[in-house]
């Protein structure tokens, strides 16, 4: 069985499967024989022409990804081919980031950080994420995380999804949920229903002051609607993904002011790896007893 991984890493933890043959594929030239293989499971970062390798990949079965959106592949896959995410994988690295994210933002330590390179002693009281109230919109595995570790830093948490559940109110109510809202973390998957969500309208229904935490998809936001409100200094934002991405060079998010800007790493980290390789082996072994996989795509997400 041929099968493409991402790293040396994924590799060797297959490397004791038998009849298992791995070819390493991170991006660039890709290697030959895509017509052969069996089983894709692709790098962190999109490779260049998803849908012409797709394409060529005439005897896939199974696309594991190792991140939990899948809107790069789930367009292309070919007829008689499984999609599967890596729900769960990157959820501790992804609520962490949220939590520091809403505190660095609240407690204005970039503008401090810019303040002691500048040798200045800037006291002055900060908001606090104590009282506040924290709206995660899109809450499934990411989300959970995050409330688990918002427990002890003493908010009200409130949860919306795609559909309404115990304690977890529909999209539809979005709207008059957001003027409550001290923090507004976005964990949504990137779908045509989601793409450009939080838009003008959106932002307008935020309080003033409050904080938009995007860990889901740049496409998600409005970039252009998001600056006009940074600039008027109504909202604040910590972002880990941008429209575009990367932001490039020049781009006005950058200098707006009362943004957080990290360049999408929210989810990689040691712990993301070591749950990737446990994933990997996992599904591998279901894959070739025959059984039913994990995450399997059946709609958007």
């Amino acid at each position: 069985m041929k099968i493409w991984v991402p790293s040396d890493a994924v590799a060797g933890v297959l490397s004791d499967l038998p009849g298992v043959q791995c070819d390493v594929y991170s991006g660039g030239r890709a290697p030959d024989g895509a017509e052969e293989v069996e089983v894709w499971i692709p790098p962190l970062v999109t490779v260049p022409d998803v849908p012409g390798t797709l394409a060529g990949m005439t005897s896939l079965r199974l696309l594991q990804t190792v991140t939990a959106g899948v809107e790069p592949y789930r367009p292309h896959m070919p007829e008689g081919a499984v999609l599967c995410n890596a729900r769960g994988v990157h959820d501790a690295g992804t609520a962490e980031w949220a939590v520091g994210a809403m505190i660095a933002v609240l407690r204005e330590f970039p503008g401090f950080v810019d303040a002691q390179r500048r040798g200045e002693w800037t006291y002055h009281h900060t908001g606090v994420l104590a009282d506040s109230t924290v709206l995660i919109v899109g809450y499934g595995s990411i989300g959970a995380a995050l409330e688990r570790r918002l427990d002890g830093f003493e908010v009200e948490v409130v949860r919306v999804a795609r559909s309404a559940r115990d304690g977890v109110h529909p999209m539809e109510t979005l709207p008059g949920l957001l003027p409550a809202a001290d923090v507004v973390v976005l964990l949504v998957p990137a779908t045509p229903a989601t793409a450009g969500m939080v838009d003008a309208a959106f932002l307008a229904r935020m309080k003033d002051g409050a904080v938009l935490v995007n860990a889901a998809r740049g496409g998600v936001v409005d970039t252009d609607a998001l600056v006009a409100e940074l600039k008027a200094g109504r909202l604040r934002a910590a972002l880990d993904v941008t429209a575009p991405e990367p932001l490039p060079e020049g781009h006005p998010l950058w200098s707006a002011p009362g943004v957080l800007i990290t360049p999408h790493v929210a989810g990689s980290t040691p712990a993301s790896d070591r749950r990737v390789l446990r994933l990997v082996r996992s599904q591998l072994l279901r894959h070739l007893a025959g059984e039913q996989l994990n995450n399997i795509i059946t709609d958007a997400y």
